[in-house]
Parts: structure tokens; C-alpha cells; sequence
């Protein structure tokens, strides 16, 4: 779950050889391993309604943060042409929870990690798959130090493995954030999803693809976040505003709590734990929407100089705000207020993580445990910048850093809860 911070820790600002071969507009070198990929499939639950007017237990209303998770209340509910009801972001979400859940309990109960090889066109080199990971690793060094520190201490084999979704997720982000952005187009995007398919199918295009293929080899890794991932990387080509929270919510699980589901299956769960997989699945979720909120709201002024605004319409409206403040850049009253439900509504993601982090194997810990409090001081320092997060921006300085880490590990060799937890569905 920690891996929120593969997608929002670092700047994405490095570009990779022939990195346009995933739009087809270079060429790459072609492994051509052949593997097995197993898909789930499940049927769609059935929700029931409760209310179509009352917002999340993440809602603003009017000016105050409500938070109940006893009640299941479900946001922006719309009755479509047919009298169906379309489900929220949040139920939506929770849907692709459940899936990997299912997966990661499958695995256990054949109490062994699943090892599915594949039959090879060419014989295949220990030789060969080091160096695709030990690429994957000096990537994660040199632009996510503190996270590669972290996953030192895992277990060779999920070391790697993280390593290989970093890489993933990093080249997926750079394709609408990276130097190449102007260029990139929805066709662009389709082609990398195809290229996605042929990775999970076993057939990478290049050696960081490889990487991957492996990797999904020996986990229970399901395609849907990656796929929900690219989505999230068009809804960046096309859409620069957000009606309401449920929209924003659906948004940063595309870009940020997809990294969260993948990388579950390969950190582990404490055999000591007495969460369920949806507990933990679902805390690791809520990490990569805390962090992806978190660089949201750091983010304001330099979003805004973009022509972006990713923050909820209607809760601007009712705080008597609108876009023309955020492009005039000033801190007002209104402005100070807005933030700081908007910072609540963070802080809350942030502990519906904690209650997961140490539910993980002790050796995944600690990498979780200093993305979360490494990354829930940057709404600290945009308070102390009085909510200047138009021409200021939030940075946690290396000292507090290192500070964290100490703390981070602390918490990272605590026992998982004697007591059983349960999730409370949205």
C-alpha cells in the first residue's frame, strides 16, 4: 500500500530510451517471452440506495467535515434513461477492492505464492530477468530514494517486484506529465494499454516490461488497476475541471489508488493480522487518495498556471470561491476556510490508511509507514504557509525527513491488532 508513493512522492521529470515505443512512435527491443496470465472474473454486487442527497463520510457540508462510516450513504446517486441508479465513485472503486481481495485470498488459501511458468520461445536467462530488475532498481534509487531505502528491507523477490510497478507506473505518468506530453494523444494512450495487454499475455516489448511480466508471474496481480490507471492518464488529456468530490475521488483513484491495489498482492499480509484482505486492500486505497489529495492541494498554483483546477466545483461555489480567485493567486478568508476543509477531508484518507499499514509482513512496513508520514506533513507546511499554495510551494525539508524515518521504522516492527477488523463498505 505504500506504493501511493510510486505515483505522487517524487517529481516525474526523467524520460526513458525509446520511451515513445509505447505509442508506437519508436521501436523498442522485443523480449517475446511467452506466458500464462489468469484473469478473475466475478459478478457485480447488487447495491442497495439510501440516499440520493447526502455526500460521503469524506463530505463538506457547508462548511464543516462530516465523517460517518456507520451509515452507508452514497453520493451524486443519478437514475438513468432506463430508472437504473448509477452507482458512486466510491462503490465504483470499492467494486475493483473487492476483486483483488478475492485474488490475494485465493493465493492464501493454497498457502503457497502462485508460480505460474510459462513456456519460452527462447530459453530464458536468470541472466536476462536481473537485468531488466536491476535497471528497475537504479530507477527507484535515483528518483524515489527514500521509498528504495524502504524496500531494502523486503524480501528479495518483493523487492523486485515493487521495483517493477514503480517503473510501470512512473513511464505511465510520464506519458501526460512528461517531456513528451504535448504530443501524446488518446490513440497514443490506447496503444500503451495494448502494450499492457501483451505484458500481462507475457509478451513485454522491452526489458522493463519484462521486469513486469515477471513480476506478475509470481504474484496475484490483476490487470484492472493498471488498466484504471491509463484511464486516469486520459481523463488528464481531456478534462481540467471537477464537478464535486465523487468525480475528484474517482480521479485520484485512477492516478494514485490503483498503485496502492497493485502492489498488496507482492508487500504482503502478517500472517499475525487479523484484518480481513478487504481491510487491508482497502487502507492501501485510501493511502494513494490521501497522497494524491495531498498533491492536489500542494499543487494549486502551479495546477492553475496550466489552466487546471482540481478542486470540487460545488465546494468552491459554497465557500464563495470560484476558478477566477484560484488564477488571481490571492489567500483571503474564504480561501483559508476552504483549505482547511479541504485539508481535513486529507487527513482523514490519511487515517483510514494507518489502520492497514501494519496489518502488512513486518518487512513491507516501513516503506508504507514513511510515505504515509512523510507525506502527511505536506499539509502541515501549507498551513504554515497560511494556505499559500498559490506562489508558495509545500515541501517537508530534508531534516524533518529524516526526522520521520526513525518514527516510520518504529511503527513499521509494531504487531498487527490482536483484534479482528472489519472494513465498513461505503
Amino acid at each position: 500500500m505504500a506504493a501511493a508513493l510510486l505515483r505522487v512522492v517524487v517529481p516525474m521529470e526523467f524520460s526513458f530510451s525509446g520511451f515513445l515505443d509505447a505509442t508506437g512512435e519508436a521501436s523498442g527491443r522485443d523480449m517475446n517471452l511467452q506466458t500464462a496470465c489468469w484473469v478473475q472474473k466475478r459478478k457485480k454486487n447488487r447495491w442497495p440506495l439510501y440516499s440520493l442527497f447526502a455526500d460521503t463520510k469524506y463530505a463538506i457540508c457547508g462548511q464543516e467535515l462530516v465523517k460517518d462510516s456507520n451509515t452507508p450513504i452514497y453520493p451524486n446517486l443519478v437514475a438513468s434513461p432506463a430508472r437504473e441508479i448509477a452507482i458512486s465513485s466510491e462503490q465504483r472503486v470499492y467494486e475493483v477492492v473487492l476483486k483483488q481481495a478475492a485474488l490475494v485470498e485465493k493465493q492464501f488459501k493454497k498457502k503457497s505464492t502462485l508460480q505460474v511458468k510459462p513456456d519460452l520461445s527462447f530459453p530464458r536467462t536468470s541472466f536476462l530477468l536481473r537485468e531488466a530488475y536491476d535497471r528497475c532498481g537504479e530507477i527507484c534509487a535515483e528518483y524515489a530514494k527514500t521509498f528504495y531505502l524502504g524496500t531494502l528491507l523486503m524480501t528479495p523477490e518483493r523487492r523486485r517486484a515493487i521495483w517493477a510497478i514503480y517503473v510501470w507506473c512512473r513511464r505511465t505518468d510520464e506519458l501526460v506529465d512528461g517531456p513528451n506530453a504535448p504530443h501524446i494523444t488518446p490513440s497514443a494512450l490506447d496503444r500503451w494499454e495494448t502494450r499492457l495487454d501483451d505484458v500481462f499475455a507475457g509478451r513485454p516489448y522491452d526489458i522493463l516490461d519484462a521486469a513486469l511480466s515477471d513480476t506478475i508471474l509470481n504474484f496475484p496481480i490483476d490487470i484492472q488497476p493498471f488498466k484504471d490507471m491509463i484511464e486516469g492518464m486520459r481523463l488528464d488529456l481531456k478534462k481540467s475541471r471537477y464537478k464535486n468530490f465523487d468525480e475528484l475521488y474517482l480521479y485520484c483513484y485512477y492516478v494514485a489508488g490503483t498503485v496502492g491495489l497493485m502492489s498488496v498482492p507482492v508487500m504482503g499480509i502478517s500472517p499475525e493480522s487479523r484484518a480481513t484482505t478487504e481491510t487491508v486492500y482497502s487502507s492501501a486505497l485510501a493511502l494513494g487518495i490521501a497522497n494524491q489529495l495531498t498533491n492536489i492541494l500542494r499543487d494549486v498554483g502551479e495546477d492553475a498556471r496550466r489552466g487546471r483546477v482540481y478542486l470540487p466545483q460545488e465546494e468552491l461555489t459554497i465557500a464563495g470561491l470560484s476558478d477566477e480567485d484560484i488564477f488571481n493567486g490571492k489567500v483571503t478568508d474564504r480561501w483559508r476556510n476552504f483549505m482547511k476543509n479541504q485539508i481535513k477531508r486529507a487527513r482523514l484518507f490519511f487515517q483510514e490508511a494507518e489502520k492497514g499499514a501494519t496489518e502488512l509482513s513486518q518487512a513491507s512496513r516501513w516503506p508504507v509507514w514513511a510515505s504515509l508520514l512523510l507525506y502527511r506533513q505536506i499539509l502541515d507546511e501549507i498551513e504554515a504557509n497560511d494556505y499559500n499554495n498559490f506562489s508558495k510551494r509545500a515541501y517537508v525539508s530534508k531534516v524533518k525527513k529524516l526526522m520521520s524515518l526513525p518514527m516510520a521504522y518504529e511503527r513499521s516492527l509494531r504487531r498487527p491488532s490482536s483484534k479482528k477488523l472489519e472494513f465498513v463498505k461505503p
